[in-house]
């Protein structure tokens, strides 16, 4: 009985499953999997398109095409000499396209990056573009041997294979690559990076036709090896993993280079007991005496007849009598001493 289109089983089944699996390892199904990452389809294409420009551009100069007579027009022209007042400044910019200054510059920024994150990542992709960058254009320039226009011997000629290293421009080339590196590393700021080593190398493969030290074609092929060791970056990322897990390993083995963990803490020493001394009675505390009144009794005013006319009673069958006062003649008479 076949199962209902919208049973969850059936969706469940039919949906693509997607399984991050890392390089060198195999999947869960037991089937091992590529050594080589997937790429998106415009990824390929560019990447194809960059190496199709790089041949296209050799192929031009090593068949004598019209791009050699471009080379030899701007020559002719003499940018150095048509605007002198530029050749101080852009004789110190064009350092920016050097391999050694670059590349220590680029490596000591790195190399802290690679301290904050206990990784050394940047360093070996640095490492890994220069590699590639070698093989791209060193290679080509032993092959082709070309001379540089100041060294040029035949007008119109394209001075190939005369023991030159000229053609593909490195300066050019390794201002795309190492300023690329940096801007693919970034982890903030990316598409301003990317624009900014844009800028950067085409500025420094103009500066190098101004300068007379390369030719135009010079630069093209090298804007070419440069882009397409960045588009193979992301190829090289399983081999620049396994070395840095490698890396990682050798130097927690040796103690360095590792993540900072939580110092444990210190056990402290027990305390000596205390000598317990025999208990004493305590002292008795006088109480304090009870606090008079402050506050004033009230005064009550008797006449003299009223003081006198008093008498207090007393409780039981004790009794007090209070003697009553005589009258002003009386006490006249018993002052005076008569009789009663």
């Amino acid at each position: 009985m076949p199962a209902d289109p919208e049973s969850p089983e059936q969706q469940i089944s039919t949906a693509p499953r997607t399984v991050p699996v890392r390089s060198g390892q195999e999947s869960p199904t037991g089937a091992s999997e590529s050594a080589f990452p997937s790429i998106s389809r415009r990824h390929a294409l560019l990447f194809g398109l960059v190496g199709l420009l790089y041949l296209a551009v050799v192929l031009a100069i090593l068949y004598d095409s019209p791009l050699v007579d471009l080379d030899w027009s701007l020559q002719q022209l003499r940018p150095y000499k048509q605007w002198p007042g530029a050749l101080p400044y852009l004789d110190i910019w064009v350092v920016a396209g050097q391999r050694g200054p670059t590349a220590i510059a680029a490596c000591l920024w790195l190399g802290w990056r690679c301290y904050r994150s206990h990784s050394a990542r940047p360093l070996l992709v640095m490492g890994m573009a220069l590699l590639l960058l070698n093989l791209t254009v060193g290679g080509v320039k032993i092959l082709t041997g070309r001379l540089g226009p100041h060294y040029a011997h035949y007008v119109g000629s394209p001075e190939l294979f005369s023991g030159g290293s000229i053609f593909p421009s490195g300066h050019t080339a390794n201002a795309v690559v190492t300023w690329g590196v940096l801007a693919y590393l970034a982890t903030r700021w990316r598409r301003t990076g990317s624009v900014l080593a844009a800028l950067t190398a085409a500025s420094i493969g103009l500066t190098t036709v101004y300068l007379g030290t390369h030719w135009i074609s010079d630069v093209f092929a090298g804007w070419a090896a440069g882009a397409l060791v960045l588009l193979s970056l992301p190829l090289a990322e399983p081999a620049v993993a396994a070395l840095d897990r490698r890396v990682l390993a050798a130097w927690h083995r040796e103690g360095r280079f590792a993540r900072p963990t939580a110092a444990a803490p210190r056990p402290r020493p027990a305390a000596a007991p205390r000598p317990q001394w025999p208990a004493r009675p305590l002292p008795a505390r006088p109480q304090p005496a009870q606090a008079r009144s402050t506050t004033p009794s009230r005064t009550v005013r008797l006449s003299r007849s009223e003081r006198y006319s008093m008498v207090s009673s007393a409780s039981g069958s004790s009794t007090r009598t209070v003697r009553q006062p005589r009258s002003a003649a009386s006490a006249r008479a018993g002052s005076t001493g008569s009789p009663g």
